[in-house]
């Protein structure tokens, strides 16, 4: 089993370069899913079980999503092999990529590359935070776009009917690209014809099957149409395809959605969390466009093709709609305030009544921020009770909570005016991110003069310095430290690459990691964030010294100059931390020694063992690599220190990526004795973890 990836393989790269999907032993499914680990399940269909798990080759890991056929599935090895055969003729950006795949006697297992953000009707339909009309409108061209290749063949003379489009076969990669998936249905055609059609068994999904080919079994590329239809509706109006809990006339939404138009009610028909947001006209043009998708004459409905060139003219119009709505809103858009930089804008001094304003504008493509008042979050914290207190420091307090509807939201407040400011930066950051290890904003309230924010946290939050502190629960073995700081680094590596805006967080600490009752970490606490242009140099100058002692830079705190490799010197603070079990990292006991120099002290006199937390039952040499990685990360010289893209691949076991000679705080490079990692080599024991934290 051999191919060859580029240099982000170690976490999320593309898997354009793959010549054909592989074919993989039933032994490395077990390792990749940790013999099929009940917790590692992210979605069940109709074909089985899909597990998140990790595929190694050579130096390349990748992150996968692994299928797996259940015995009482109505589908068997022939949607399999038609899923398998299809794949491995059709490359597209807008389809699914399969690794691979494994047949070992009755186990039929699928391999494709692995999607962050779940399935268009998981977005739709489960998850709290609402799609934006903006990504509502990119998903769906990108879906149309994966069908058009389909159909026409992309100058081949057979092309493919899809036969099962529905939202849960759209999934999302990290960047939120939509890529058509699940081919098992799929059927091949002529694409020399103007009118074909297949004679088949009827099959597909109730709630989008075209009523024509239900009626005649003739299948054709405008039964994908229809589908792709419905699914515009979905997008439209928020509603799943069926709901059964609505009464006979409501829950088709294909029938419910054209009446509804028929009768003058197309304003009524839309998402209410989209409602004030999209321009009537765009509103319009989509919804005829879907009506055009559902004619009931398969010939009078649109190709796939006529289906692309519409989105884009409709996105073209939101475009222009919104921009014409920014230059409306206090004669310019408020900035993202990168706090503290000299040359932003400051909210300080500006009114209440014009930071509500922003904040029910705000968001763009990335989020859209509810208001909720102040009874309702009043009830939600049980009166702001301090059994509900989950942190609290110089910028706020943070309480957990539940709304009525049973949703679990930490609120942050309240904010005084004279700490609007960082309230306000971090909601100009959080707006324009968003990744599975962030915390994610999901609305704000006004009382008075106070300002809360609240966040979609899920149930049983605590912090990883209220972990670390806490003797009275069982100490975190070393596997959960691992998997909590993959976490932090993948966050602070989307932040540092791969986020729309380049974000460097500038508090990375213990007290701004949430954990839910999974030990998942989601990176939080973004007031003194600094945003700048990915085109713009990594270093930036501020006025003043923003973060935490112990965590900060050198440089940072000499010359007030910021750049990535701050959050990396923090993070490394943060490996050393977790290692040790220390709940701070300033003074070791009463002496003078900083926690940096208690672990370099070790490190040089060969007793790094001493750093290890007493509570880790893990031999110190398999951990030793992370001890020497975590003193790469906080070298003096910022030069001298990692990329956030490097430490992810350490940590992800990349032979690749060889630890270098360390310099001491002096600057004086220090030659590791014969008992310190250098020995270790890639068949050491660190490499052997439990390949799902990966």
């Amino acid at each position: 089993m051999s191919f060859q990836t580029g240099q982000e393989a170690r976490s999320s790269q593309s898997l354009d370069c793959l010549p054909q999907c592989l074919q993989l032993t039933f032994l490395e499914i077990q390792v990749a899913t940790n013999n099929f680990d009940e917790s590692l399940v992210v979605g069940h269909g109709g074909f089985g079980k899909v597990y998140r798990g990790t595929i190694t080759s050579g130096e390349s890991v990748l992150d996968a999503a692994i299928k797996r056929l259940e015995s009482t599935s109505g589908q068997g090895a022939a949607e399999f092999w038609a899923e398998v055969e299809m794949l491995s003729k059709l490359r597209h950006h807008n389809l699914v990529s399969l690794i691979g795949y494994c047949n070992d006697g009755k186990e039929f297992i699928l391999v494709y590359e692995y999607m962050p953000n779940g399935t268009l009707s998981d977005r739709l339909h489960k998850c709290r935070l609402p799609l934006t009309w903006l990504r509502r409108l990119k998903i769906s061209i990108g879906a149309a776009r994966g069908l058009e290749y389909l159909h026409t063949g992309a100058g081949r003379r057979q092309g493919v009917v899809h036969r099962d489009v529905k939202s849960s076969n759209i999934l999302l990669d990290r960047s939120w690209a939509s890529k058509v998936s699940d081919f098992g249905l799929s059927k091949i055609v002529q694409t020399n014809q103007t009118f074909t059609h297949v004679s088949t068994l009827v099959k597909g999904t109730f709630g989008y099957l075209d009523p024509d080919y239900f009626q005649t079994g003739r299948l054709t590329r405008k039964s994908d149409v229809y589908a792709f239809g419905v699914i515009l509706f979905e997008l439209l109006c928020g509603r799943k395809a069926v709901d059964t809990s609505l009464d006979e006339e409501q829950m088709g939404l294909a029938r419910w959605a054209q009446d509804s138009i028929k009768e003058g009610r197309l304003k009524q028909i839309v998402d209410y969390d989209l409602r004030g947001r999209i321009s009537f006209k765009c509103v319009k043009e989509f919804a005829q466009l879907a009506r055009q998708c559902l004619h009931s004459n398969p010939k009078k409905r649109p190709t796939m093709s006529e289906v692309v060139v519409g989105l884009e003219s409709i996105l073209a119009l939101h475009e222009k709609s919104n921009n014409t709505l920014d230059r409306k809103i206090f004669g310019l858009r408020l900035p993202a305030f990168g706090f503290p930089s000299s040359h932003e804008n400051s909210v300080v001094g500006k009114s209440l009544t014009s930071i509500e304003s922003y904040l029910y504008t705000v968001g763009g493509e990335d989020h859209i921020l509810r208001r909720f008042d102040f009874g309702t979050i009043n009830v939600a914290t049980e009166n702001f009770s301090t059994s509900n207190m989950l942190s609290e420091d110089y910028y706020g307090v943070m309480y957990k909570g539940k709304l009525q509807n049973g949703q679990d939201i930490a609120i942050v407040g309240p904010y005084p005016h004279e700490k609007i400011k960082l309230c306000m930066n971090e909601v100009s950051i959080l707006v324009k991110v968003e990744h599975q290890n962030l915390a994610q904003l999901l609305g704000w309230c006004i009382e008075g003069t106070n300002v809360y924010l609240l966040y979609d946290i899920p149930q049983n939050y605590t912090t990883l310095r209220y972990v670390l502190s806490d003797h009275n629960r069982a100490p975190l073995d070393w596997d959960e430290r691992y998997r909590i700081l993959l976490g932090v680094a993948r966050a602070l590596l989307y932040l540092h690459k791969h986020a729309p805006i380049r974000v460097l967080h500038c508090d990375v600490k213990p007290g701004n990691i949430l954990l839910d009752e999974g030990l998942e970490p989601k990176l939080h606490g973004f007031y003194i964030a600094v945003s700048a242009p990915n085109n713009e140099t990594d270093c930036i100058e501020l006025d003043v010294v923003i973060g935490t002692m112990g965590y900060m830079a050198p440089e940072f705190r000499r010359n007030v100059n910021v750049s990535t490799k701050a959050d990396v010197f923090s993070f490394g603070v943060l490996v050393l931390q977790t290692i040790t079990g220390r709940k701070q990292a300033f003074y070791i006991d009463e002496s003078e020694e900083s926690f940096t120099q208690y672990i370099w002290r070790n490190w040089v006199e060969g007793t790094y063992s001493n750093i290890i937390d007493t509570r880790l039952s893990i031999d110190s040499r398999s951990i030793a690599r992370f001890v020497h990685m975590g003193l790469w990360c906080i070298q003096a010289e910022a030069t001298d220190r990692p990329t956030m893209e490097e430490v992810v691949g350490i940590f992800l076991g990349s032979s690749s990526i060889n630890l270098p000679i360390l310099k001491d705080p002096n600057g004086i490079c220090f030659q590791n004795n014969s008992d310190c990692c250098e020995e270790i080599d890639s068949d050491s024991e660190f490499v052997e973890l439990d390949p799902s934290v990966a």
